[in-house]
Order: C-alpha cells, then sequence, then structure tokens
C-alpha cells in the first residue's frame, strides 16, 4: 500500500525498486563494483537482495553512491563520517515525516474541539441574563409595611 492507503501496482518502479546488478549500478554511480561490495560490508549503501544473495539496487541506492563518492572525493570526508552523516540525515528525514503526522494529528484534534466548542455554544440557552455579582454594603435598610389595598 502506499501513502493514501490505495494498493501499490506490484509492476510499478519507483525510486525504491530493485532493478540494477551490480555492475550496472557501478557503470550509472561512476564507482567500481568492488567500492560497491565495500560500502556494502560497511553498511554506507545496503542493497536489497535476490532470493540467491545477489545485490539489487535501486535508483535511490545510486544516488546514495553518488552522494558517498561526492563526499569521500570532493571534501574529503572518510567513510566513517560519511556513514554517520548519513545515519544523522536519515533520522532528520525520520523526524521531519513524525513532525508531518503529528501536525496532521494536532489540526484534526484542534478541529474536532472547535466543533465541540462550536456545539455548546449552540446549546445555550437565550433567556438567561449573565450573573453580575452583587458588592455588599453595610447599609441599614428599614422596611415599613405600607397600607393594604383591599
Amino acid at each position: 500500500m502506499n501513502g493514501d492507503g490505495r494498493r501499490r501496482n506490484p509492476y510499478e518502479l519507483t525510486d525504491e525498486s530493485p532493478v540494477y546488478v551490480i555492475s550496472v549500478a557501478a557503470q550509472l554511480s561512476g564507482l567500481h563494483p568492488q567500492t560497491l561490495r565495500q560500502y556494502d560490508r560497511l553498511g554506507l549503501v545496503s542493497p536489497d537482495r535476490t532470493a540467491g544473495r545477489g545485490r539489487r539496487y535501486s535508483a535511490r541506492d545510486i544516488e546514495l553512491l553518488r552522494q558517498v563518492q561526492s563526499l569521500s572525493q570532493d571534501e574529503g570526508i572518510n567513510l566513517a563520517g560519511i556513514k554517520r552523516i548519513i545515519e544523522l540525515e536519515n533520522q532528520v528525514a525520520a523526524l521531519q515525516q513524525r513532525v508531518t503526522e503529528l501536525q496532521t494529528v494536532v489540526e484534526g484534534a484542534a478541529a474536532a474541539m472547535q466543533q465541540r466548542e462550536a456545539a455548546v455554544h449552540a446549546s445555550y440557552r437565550r433567556d438567561l441574563v449573565p450573573y453580575q455579582e452583587v458588592q455588599q454594603t453595610s447599609a441599614l435598610v428599614v422596611w415599613r409595611p405600607g397600607k393594604r389595598e383591599r
């Protein structure tokens, strides 16, 4: 199933579909196949596996391989540092997704609260008079009965 609750076509290719064998992934990423195997052993880029344990890379894996290469060659970051960067980026992405989910929940709760509040306001009796507190004084009031009319 995809994000909107519908079943995904099992033959539909996405960025995460594992379709490339290691030789093709190496060509697409500009790396040697042995480098891809090393990155897999280190946990930098872990492709899916077939039943026969062959590696299958996705388009997302290819992009990650290019990113690892860039960080290593262009930025001079060692593989341990790159692994940590990837872990932190994955953690940030997961947290951003969680924030989005929580925002949706909060917005739904706020809408429900406004509906309940509106229902309470609609249920008010309109013949009631607002209460006003009376100030007490120490004045003495004398009552004298008046004459009654018959």
